[in-house]
């Protein structure tokens, strides 16, 4: 018998949200797995693109970001003292209500997780499901039940899949994988940004990340089931592809150089069947132009430390169109205690080399902690004023504390780390700065960018 499985990417509960190509990648590469061997349905609660939100009218940006549809709820007890306003965002309860009850009952329903903090999001969803499928077996997996399984444990699943093992999974289904399909896009009914990964961890240890607790160790992808996913995404026209990867550009010889190596062919193949196709190997403007390529999109913070001249050229070539670098510091102390990822020269070599490329430089961006429980020797302002001089943008990422990393145990001294809403990016820089300094900050960053050129819009 071919169980029914409903796939959910649940709501969020936070003070801010951004459809920054958010997609809920880890549900669909497991649901690939079974390709054929099992009915899928899937109810994604932030997908701007579903019938409902016709009526709101949701902007998107050049490159498919945008807004949530969200409401304003109370702020839960822990966040008594931040004063910022709290919100639900995605679909509304009773959309998906009436999804479950004009559709099949489900056997099993696989839930997606990401932020530790977002899992009242899930408790939203396990009650709908009991309430009215409850015979329905509840699967949890992702970040949050993977660094706070205890936590987790208390919401009522009846299956809770830490880490990347999914060997328990596959024994509580009775059904055996096939680890080289792609990612169940095609559950989508209208889709225009998509996600890869070519690889999984990353060789770094950096004190704030998550990343060395959910993987083992660095490894790339088998490289033939990424080219079937861009592939497949090619195929359902998505305009905009965000890669995943925590370590995109490490050991590239592995994964991205062969991976660009594809893209590059598929698109010489397909303006080779275009009038202004003259080369073999198509332009930089040649390529971009073409709507049946994608734009690609690194969100995760590259390593400048390996975007050399010869990886920039390439990946502006076979259609890189935003870059988002790890920086985070200029203090070569702080960059030290930290994980030693990359150091002010790397960062400015590598945006030398995208701008040589062919990069628009308004679409380079440099990433900064904000509220790092050791800020006093991050120099955050003279590291924000450093990226502005090499002529780029910077953007600052609220810290989270997150669980099982030295920084996340290092800020059990300022909150209760056992309760996951303390790790809430927006109210942690809140409680160690102050809502004005974290605002003055923030204002800071804001003139800096105000000073460059807008992103080119050809």
């Amino acid at each position: 018998m071919t169980p029914e499985i409903l796939l959910v990417n649940p709501p969020i509960y936070d003070f801010a949200a951004y459809d920054f190509w958010l997609k809920p990648y880890g549900l669909l590469s497991v649901a690939g797995r079974l390709r054929a061997k099992a009915r899928f349905k899937l109810f994604d609660y932030l997908d701007r693109l579903h019938p409902f939100f016709a009526q709101y009218q949701l902007e998107s940006d050049r490159w498919g970001r945008g807004p949530f549809y969200s409401r304003k709820i109370k702020r839960p007890k822990a966040f008594e003292r931040i004063p910022r306003t709290f919100r639900r965002f995605g679909l509304p309860p009773a959309v998906f209500r009436q999804f479950l009850a004009d559709t099949a009952p489900p056997d099993f329903v696989f839930i997606q997780t990401t932020m530790t903090y977002w899992y009242q999001g899930v408790e939203e969803v396990i009650e709908d499901i009991r309430n009215a499928r409850p015979r329905a077996k509840i699967i949890l997996g992702g970040n949050y039940v993977t660094l706070c399984p205890e936590h987790a444990k208390t919401l009522g699943a009846d299956l809770i899949v830490s880490g990347t093992n999914l060997d328990p999974l596959w024994e509580y289904l009775s059904l055996a994988p096939d680890t080289n399909q792609p990612a169940l896009w095609e559950l989508y009914e209208n889709i225009e940004t998509g996600v890869i990964k070519l690889t999984d961890g990353c060789p770094f240890k950096c004190t704030y990340c998550s990343v060395p607790a959910v993987y083992s160790d660095f490894a790339p992808r088998p490289i033939e089931r990424a080219l079937a996913e861009y592939d497949l995404l090619t195929k359902i026209a998505v305009k905009n592809i965000a890669f995943y990867d925590d370590a995109l550009l490490f050991e590239p010889e592995k994964a991205l150089i062969p991976f660009l190596s594809h893209v590059l062919k598929k698109n010489e193949k397909t303006n080779l069947h275009t009038p202004k196709a003259q080369s073999v190997i198509p332009s930089a403007a040649e390529e971009s132009t073409d709507p049946a390529t994608p734009a690609l999109h690194s969100p995760n913070a590259l390593n400048a430390r390996f975007l050399t001249a010869e990886i920039a050229q390439l990946m502006v070539r076979a259609g890189f169109k935003t870059f988002y670098l790890g920086f985070e510091s200029r203090s070569a102390k702080w960059q030290k205690q930290t994980g030693a990822k990359v150091s002010s020269d790397e960062l400015a070599q590598a945006v030398e080399n995208l701008k040589a490329a062919g990069a628009d430089p308004a679409e380079i961006t440099a990433y900064q902690i904000l509220g790092h429980p050791r800020t006093e020797a991050q120099q955050l302002e003279q590291s924000m004023h450093f990226v502005r001089s090499l002529g780029i943008r910077g953007t600052l990422a609220d810290f989270s504390p997150i669980p099982g990393t030295p920084d996340g145990d290092y800020c059990a001294r300022y909150v209760d780390m056992a309760e996951p809403l303390n790790h809430n990016k927006t109210a942690f820089p809140i409680r160690l700065l102050g809502f004005e300094e974290s605002n003055r900050i923030k204002d800071i960053q804001r003139k800096l960018n105000s000073t460059l050129p807008p992103p080119d819009a050809s």
